[in-house]
């Protein structure tokens, strides 16, 4: 048990010592953010000088009142800055483990009042140097063209520094003063001199945020309905409008008659919820349009990377939520974490769905919703349709009004279809990969082209995850294709049965996005007893008259994206990359030369090249084909599918023993990428990738440049660079198992979120690199002085 002891204290010790390593980075990166800031802040003081000097001159350009109100605090500001600047560079220079700074940041802290003053007077600042440009064109000139000093920051000089830009800047900064705070606390052991600095430094920032936050957020209501009974309702969700080009969250209630789309009215506290119509339609003059009949407005689509960042935060509250549940705070932490959590799950429902769902009314008006499944718009329009054969229509303003009213008590559905509904005792879903083989249908009446779709939901909605090919003209169909299936919390697994419409003037043009004709669609629940048997399972999936067989087999996350030691030496897979390049001389071991020459010879206009899984057998062929050094290797890939030269690339990332950006280096770039001010968060990511040993960062650099031209093609292949970092970043950095945070944690659910997060963190510094336009060559000075002024 001593040695156990010895062990742990020694495990430990490493932890701390990489936790101040890493203060060491952050601190390097606030330094390089602080002289950004003070470059701005002089920027603005650069034209108040001559300003001042020229008001007392019988031609002043502006008053000096007019001075004061534009400029004020900007001299006090920069006097701050540059005193914290000048203190933290030396003792960051001359670094310890034991150096200290909190006493600056509980300084910088204290003169917050600054800032206050600042905030105050910023609103008539801008709009003082508005009139000020309008009343005087060589101030306009002058307010739109301020030079900034250049530092590593400001390499993009096309960007303009207007005076209301740089005005700005105080009051972004300000915002982000407790999150530097966050990230330095974050990697400072409690046991340090610095801790209770800091902490007092972040208290002291908080609540001074907090007090501006007040008078500029207006709270937002959160949603909750009670529960009614049925009328000749026949479903209600919530779903997303598109209004004049943006999203609106509407309950939308299909009756036996008419489609009414209504929104939830904002209530004071205490009173009851109310909807207001916003339109109906009688399902007797209801038409579904298509793209050619209406002025189609394009839907504003959002970024992936948002997207993941409200998946990130839904994540992290459900972890908190968890862990208050294992503490005694009582319920009114958990209420204020649930309340975040609704707000979260709403915005995800509101910008997440992109496939329109048109429907008009008789003088053709057209209303368009977004939903994310195909599966789902096909069920409108089948119980539409169904409903359109016998019914019959008449509706007074007054029954209106009091069909509303009535919806609070109708409605099915009280929340939005998010995690946050769930009990706690239901299943959280399935975490991991599921492998899915579609073998053949049969049942189809008369020869048809077929192929089939897989949806999977994740984060409360569906998600298009995998295509077969087409099988043309056969009544019994034989695909007998395997995919591999990402799931995040997945508890349903949808199949679509498509027509390829090849002849023009057949094609079904409702909405313009899907020009095939929906056969069949079925869906079956991924239940998780079943399925954690590790052998494959054999299902039918049954629809209207046609039967669908598959083959399923899950693998949880842990299992399948685990790295095993290096056992071998001889071959290129599971052997250490400095092993492979050392044997082979080198620089880039030849696998993966070889796999994307083959690739950019013939693979960029692939779709999906890198997500669509290419076939099994192909890529174990390749595999020994490599291992055993075979001569004809270059041969066998011209003939591959390049689907399956793109599997073997991934799978040589995957099985390497340490991952690529290291082990040892892996929670720096997990702390790095979560850093808040973007300067510190570039300097600390350049320098981790630089420290990275040559072999691994060669490579590297050579994947980067080939992954960016495969971003290139995007508008064919459809691999934008968010796709490309979500398909390589765990293979690329998901650490050993020893280094893994999360590979002991006891609750499941909780276990689930932070692997979400894990691998979510890991897509973020992949997807980092790939931003970057241009990464320092590590033959250029390729360790540069860690702390110099220039980082």
């Amino acid at each position: 048990s001593g040695l156990t002891q010895s062990h742990n204290n020694n495990i430990c010790s490493q932890g701390i010592e990489k936790g101040l390593e890493m203060r060491k980075w952050v601190l390097s990166g606030i330094l390089a953010s602080e002289e950004t800031y003070l470059s701005h802040l002089e920027a603005l003081l650069i034209p108040m000088k001559p300003l001042r000097a020229a008001a007392t001159t019988s031609q002043p350009m502006l008053t000096i009142q007019q001075i004061e109100t534009i400029f004020f605090k900007v001299p006090e500001l920069h006097e701050i800055h540059k005193d914290f600047y000048d203190a933290l560079l030396p003792r960051v220079q001359d670094w310890s483990h034991q150096q200290c700074v909190g006493d600056l940041f509980q300084k910088l802290a204290s003169q917050l009042g600054v800032y206050r003053a600042f905030v105050d007077n910023y609103k008539v600042a801008v709009e003082t140097a508005d009139k000020c440009c309008q009343a005087n064109a060589q101030f306009a000139e002058i307010s739109e063209n301020l030079k900034v000093k250049s530092t590593k920051d400001c390499k993009d000089q096309s960007a303009k520094n207007s005076l209301e830009t740089l005005l700005y800047k105080p009051v972004d900064r300000v915002t982000r003063s407790t999150l530097v705070l966050h990230d330095l606390l974050k990697h400072t052991p409690p046991s340090h001199p610095d801790h209770p600095l800091l902490q007092d430094a972040l208290r002291i920032s908080q609540n001074f945020l907090s007090s501006i936050n007040e008078e500029i957020t207006p709270r937002r209501q959160s949603m909750t309905v009670k529960k009614g009974e049925n009328r000749q309702l026949l479903r209600d969700r919530f779903m997303v409008e598109l209004v004049e080009g943006s999203r609106k969250l509407r309950h939308v209630f299909l009756f036996t008659d008419l489609l009414l789309c209504t929104k939830l009215k904002k209530q004071a506290a205490g009173k009851g919820q109310q909807y207001d119509c916003k339109w109906y339609i009688p399902l007797a003059d209801l038409t579904f349009q298509t793209i050619e009949d209406c002025e189609s407005t394009p839907i504003p689509l959002v970024q992936d990377e948002e997207i993941d960042a409200m998946k990130i935060k839904i994540s992290q509250i459900k972890n908190e939520i968890q862990r208050e549940k294992r503490t005694t705070k009582g319920p009114k932490v958990i209420e204020r974490l649930r309340k975040k959590l609704s707000e979260q799950e709403s915005l995800l429902l509101l910008m997440s769905p992109n496939m329109a769902f048109r429907v008009a009314n008789r003088n053709g008006k057209g209303f368009t919703f977004l939903i994310s499944s195909d599966y789902e718009r096909a069920e409108w329009r089948e119980i539409i349709r169904e409903q359109q054969k016998k019914c019959d229509f008449s509706l007074t303003s007054l029954e209106l009004q009091m069909l509303t009213n009535s919806c609070v008590k109708l409605q099915t559905v009280h929340t939005i279809p998010m995690t946050m509904n769930k009990e706690d005792d239901e299943s959280p879903g399935l975490y991991g990969f599921l492998n899915v083989i579609v073998h053949s249908a049969s049942g189809l009446k008369q020869s048809l082209n077929l192929y089939c779709s897989l949806e999977v939901d994740s984060f409360g909605y569906f998600v298009n995850k995998a295509k077969t090919r087409v099988y043309r003209d056969s009544t019994e169909p034989n695909w007998n294709e395997e995919f591999e299936i990402e799931l995040e919390g997945s508890q349903t697994l949808r199949l679509l049965c498509y027509e390829k419409c090849c002849n023009k003037t057949k094609q079904n043009k409702e909405d313009g996005e899907i020009t095939d004709k929906i056969m069949a669609k079925g869906q079956i629940k991924l239940d998780p007893q079943t399925l954690q048997n590790k052998d494959w399972q054999r299902t039918v999936i049954a629809m209207n008259g046609i039967e669908v067989k598959l083959s399923m087999k899950f693998a949880s996350r842990e299992f399948s994206l685990k790295r095993m030691p290096s056992r071998k030496q001889s071959g290129v897979f599971g052997v250490k990359i400095n092993v492979v390049t050392k044997r082979e001389r080198s620089k880039v071991p030849l696998i993966v030369r070889q796999c994307v020459e083959e690739i950019e010879r013939r693979g960029m206009e692939e779709v999906g090249i890198y997500r669509v899984s290419g076939v099994a057998t192909d890529i174990q062929a390749l595999k020994a084909a490599f291992d055993s050094n075979n001569k004809d290797v270059s041969v066998m890939m011209r003939e591959m599918d390049v689907n399956a030269i793109a599997g073997t690339l991934k799978l040589y990332f995957r099985e390497l023993p340490e991952p690529l950006f290291t082990d040892e280096l892996y929670p720096n770039f997990a702390g790095g990428i979560a850093l808040s001010d973007s300067v510190a968060k570039e300097s600390c990511m350049l320098n981790l990738l630089l420290s990275l040993p040559e072999p691994n960062l060669v490579t590297f650099l050579f994947l980067l440049d080939h992954l960016k031209r495969v971003a290139e093609n995007e508008s064919i292949n459809k691999m934008s660079l968010h796709n490309l970092a979500t398909v390589f970043g765990p293979t690329l950095l998901r650490p050993s198992e020893k280094d893994s945070k999360i590979s002991n944690s006891s609750q499941p659910i909780s276990m689930n979120d932070s692997w979400s997060l894990e691998v979510m963190a890991q897509v973020q510094v992949l997807l980092y690199f790939l931003q970057l336009e241009s990464i320092p060559t590590p033959d250029s000075k390729r360790q540069s002085l860690l702390f110099s002024t220039e980082v």
